[in-house]
């Protein structure tokens, strides 16, 4: 107490779980790249009447209750990104912020996450989404979609690098594309093909990005093509699964394949891998 260190536990104790996600959104939410989604997650949490709980009554079987009912709403995967957020805050605040609180939702059994999808277009179905593409109604939109899904299925790169990669990091006597920031928080250099530096040769240079639109176009656009060219259940992202089962055939060492999709572990690196019993049949002989 003269040292100006101690903490009264029980007044620590009636602060409400609201009042931290409130400023855990404020103070460190803000900080990360994936802001947008952690805000609206935080928010629908802070609508749910686990907010008005103090954390001395937030227990383990108040989270299991809220678990129990958001998997009626939610997908698995959505409820676990929200226990783990819930999870962090708590966490943040025992460490950062001095609260001398426990974490109820360590103890909470998190709901069994499905299987990567393994989602794949036949050449056939490939060729009628890109024709869709093309055939998108906003031509200033649609000159711009085709050459992003190409580039998507040639390099594995992500929505979003693609979108946010500019022209002064193309090198094409080196035949790289430099990201200064990914996923996982590192910058790499994607390596790229012969049909990839042709895709960029070809584009027009009117911004200083490589494809000067924005993720909404690209939400909006995605599931009218698909629509059109009758494909269901297939997302952007899955181009990133076509592409790194199509990378692993050129790059057959592990270590090779994850530098160019830039995955940081082969536990993840494997959920993009998708290879058939009669490939692996052809390679035994």
């Amino acid at each position: 107490m003269d040292d100006g260190t101690w903490v009264d536990p029980a007044g620590t104790t009636e602060i409400t779980f609201g009042k931290l996600l409130e400023r855990y959104k404020g103070s460190v939410t803000q900080t990360k790249r994936s802001r947008r989604s952690e805000e609206c997650r935080i928010g629908k949490i802070m609508r749910n009447k686990i907010a008005e709980y103090s954390m001395r009554n937030l227990t383990t079987s108040i989270l299991a209750e809220y678990r129990d009912q958001r998997l009626k709403e939610a997908s698995n995967s959505c409820v676990c990104r929200e226990l783990a957020t819930i999870s962090a805050v708590i966490t943040h605040a025992q460490r950062e912020w001095g609260l001398n609180i426990n974490n109820p939702a360590k103890l909470v059994k998190k709901p069994r996450l499905p299987p990567g999808r393994n989602r794949m277009l036949k050449p056939a179905e490939l060729e009628r989404l890109l024709h869709e593409l093309n055939a998108e109604r906003h031509e200033l939109r649609s000159k711009w979609l085709v050459p992003l899904a190409k580039l998507a299925l040639e390099t594995a790169m992500r929505q979003g690098e693609l979108l946010s990669l500019l022209w002064k990091h193309v090198d094409f006597e080196e035949r790289t594309a430099y990201l200064p920031m990914t996923k996982n928080g590192k910058d790499r250099y994607v390596p790229l093909s012969s049909a990839a530096i042709a895709i960029f040769e070809s584009l027009e240079r009117v911004d200083e990005r490589v494809i000067p639109i924005s993720q909404n176009v690209v939400l909006c656009a995605w599931p009218r093509a698909c629509k059109r060219a009758g494909i269901e259940d297939f997302h952007f992202h899955d181009l990133r699964h076509m592409a790194t089962s199509n990378l692993a055939k050129k790059l057959p060492n592990v270590i090779e394949l994850a530098s160019v999709t830039g995955h940081s572990n082969v536990q993840m690196l494997k959920r993009y891998y998708h290879v058939s019993a009669s490939e692996l049949s052809r390679k035994l002989g």
